[in-house]
């Protein structure tokens, strides 16, 4: 009692040694602590940290052997399975939309555009109005990406729509909608045997539970929340995925949440929304 304290730069107090010298941690537990505490992304940084990132992981994506014989065995094994567990509706999902011109084209340009144009604007809008919290999801969403490139090598799975025996429809070529890699003219520049995990699944619900946790308007939450479930409803339709592969990418955004929640401490919804700076004063 009636000690003196020392304030940290985290703003705890520690009491000093007897011989009234500070006590200072060891110095590896120093730069751990320095490492994982968030801070104020560079906008240079996290443009290069992006580029270099998705390069990356379409570079390995597309360089995993596309063993199709396995890929076929694997999704004849996934079909079966769904079968006995009462849910394969895909075929029907998938005859059914396709029987309507508008809303399956409209389907095919959602699958191929929303899921790089909505995953980075959701970094953007992190990176401007939540900078104590953009460490922490960015890293989620990597490690949910890398998780999956680990699934695409040891489990590779062909689509629906080219399991052509069960009756599938390929919506991009028989519609000819532009730009979609996974069918058409550009087939040739993705692999077709990586379908499982969903990474449309994985990052639709990285969006949909950012957006849902931080963001402020009830609309744009609900929003958040109706993302992932049209993303759902899509990739079936147009016949890229099978439920279980939207299981699979919730199981690597699960793990993404995971890494991310034990290196910094908690969820990113949990973080501080600007960056704390010596003093106890906000970034500017």
């Amino acid at each position: 009692m009636g000690e003196a304290t020392v304030r940290t730069l985290e703003g705890r107090t520690a009491a000093p040694s007897p011989t009234g010298e500070r006590i200072h941690p060891p110095a590896d537990q120093s730069v751990l602590r320095r490492l994982r505490r968030p801070r104020r992304p560079r906008l240079w940084f996290e443009v290069l940290l992006i580029a270099v990132s998705y390069w990356t992981y379409s570079l390995v994506r597309n360089a995993v052997p596309e063993q199709r014989s396995a890929a076929e065995r694997n999704a004849d094994w996934i079909w079966q399975t769904e079968q006995t567990l009462h849910i394969a509706v895909e075929h029907t999902v998938n005859r059914a939309v396709n029987s309507v011109t508008w809303l399956v084209v409209g389907m095919n340009y959602y699958y191929a555009t929303l899921h790089f144009i909505l995953t980075i604007g959701v970094l953007v809008w992190l990176y401007r109005w939540h900078p104590g919290r953009y460490a922490a999801a960015r890293l989620a969403l990597f490690a949910t990406t890398g998780v999956a490139l680990l699934g695409y090598y040891l489990y590779p799975l062909a689509p629906p729509r080219l399991m052509s025996d069960l009756g599938f429809v390929d919506t991009v070529v028989v519609h000819h909608t532009w730009g979609s890699m996974a069918s058409g003219n550009l087939a040739d520049m993705s692999n077709q045997y990586a379908a499982m995990p969903s990474m449309h699944i994985g990052w639709s619900t990285w969006c949909g539970l950012t957006i849902a946790t931080l963001a402020r308007p009830l609309w744009v939450r609900v929003l958040g929340v109706l993302y992932p479930v049209m993303t759902l409803v899509v990739i079936v339709s147009t016949a890229n995925h099978f439920w279980l592969d939207a299981v699979g990418g919730l199981v690597c955004l699960s793990f993404g949440f995971g890494l991310s929640c034990l290196w910094y401490g908690a969820l990113p919804s949990r973080l501080s929304r600007q960056v704390a700076v010596r003093g106890g004063q906000r970034d500017a």
